[in-house]
């Protein structure tokens, strides 16, 4: 079958993190996403939420868009890349689903209350870790693959290709999940070349939440949050730079 071929600015890894951005944590709690983000967007673009393949392409379409017309002003503030993420993706992923899925086996071990402060923690740490992504963008194609029928079903994978030069395309699983009450989709999960950004992050934070509880990994989030974005370039300077003023003190 024919793939659907459409040209956007951005790196793999920032494809990979960008929906799960897009879909790795969840929106359908914390107020299906922040009202001001759902505002902010939905004047910008309609989307349809009713059809996880369309929603998927349309989204990702506009947030490159987006990032290729501000960057000049990305580049003189690169966290306005967070606003990006808030406002162009983060209305279309399940962050709340996403972030129980994190807690998984230890959500009994938790409060009502600790998991609603986990939430917004979790949904902040997730721009922060897209926004960076996003710095390593380069321009390449997306292939969409085409949609196939949903109607019965709760959750989908919506398939993707990065095209690549001098290298293999990388291949891109979105998994969207359907809400029973108002039958739209936001997505949840992305898989990359066969490796869930939902599995990983549960491996990451599974361990601590139980050994030093959910409060403490919370904290820990938030603070990875306030973190500022930083281009490559300027970061690998900073590392260097900062090597060699150890290694003039130790002289």
């Amino acid at each position: 079958m024919k793939i659907k071929t459409t040209t956007l600015r951005k790196s793999v890894l920032l494809l990979a993190s960008l929906l799960i951005s897009f879909f790795s944590m969840s929106t359908f709690a914390y107020n299906e996403a922040t009202n001001s983000d759902l505002l902010t967007s939905e004047k910008r673009i309609y989307v349809d939420k009713k059809n996880p393949y369309t929603m998927i392409e349309k989204v990702a379409g506009e947030t490159f868009k987006r990032f290729a017309d501000e960057q000049q002003a990305i580049k003189a503030d690169p966290n306005l890349l967070k606003n990006i993420i808030r406002e162009e993706l983060m209305p279309y992923i399940n962050f709340k689903y996403s972030a129980f899925k994190v807690i998984g086996k230890y959500l009994k071990q938790t409060t009502s209350e600790e998991r609603r402060a986990f939430v917004p923690a979790f949904r902040e740490y997730l721009v922060t870790s897209y926004a960076q992504v996003f710095t390593l963008y380069e321009n390449q194609v997306v292939e969409f693959a085409p949609a196939k029928k949903f109607t019965d079903k709760k959750i989908v994978a919506v398939n993707t290709k990065v095209l690549m030069v001098d290298r293999d395309d990388i291949d891109i699983i979105f998994k969207v999940r359907k809400n029973r009450k108002t039958n739209e989709w936001k997505a949840f999960d992305m898989v990359a070349e066969g490796v869930s950004l939902l599995d990983s992050k549960q491996a990451e934070l599974g361990g601590i939440i139980r050994q030093k509880g959910l409060p403490y990994v919370t904290e820990i989030l938030k603070k990875k949050s306030e973190r500022d974005i930083v281009f490559k370039d300027k970061a690998i300077k900073d590392k260097v730079s900062k090597a060699s003023d150890s290694s003039n003190k130790a002289g």
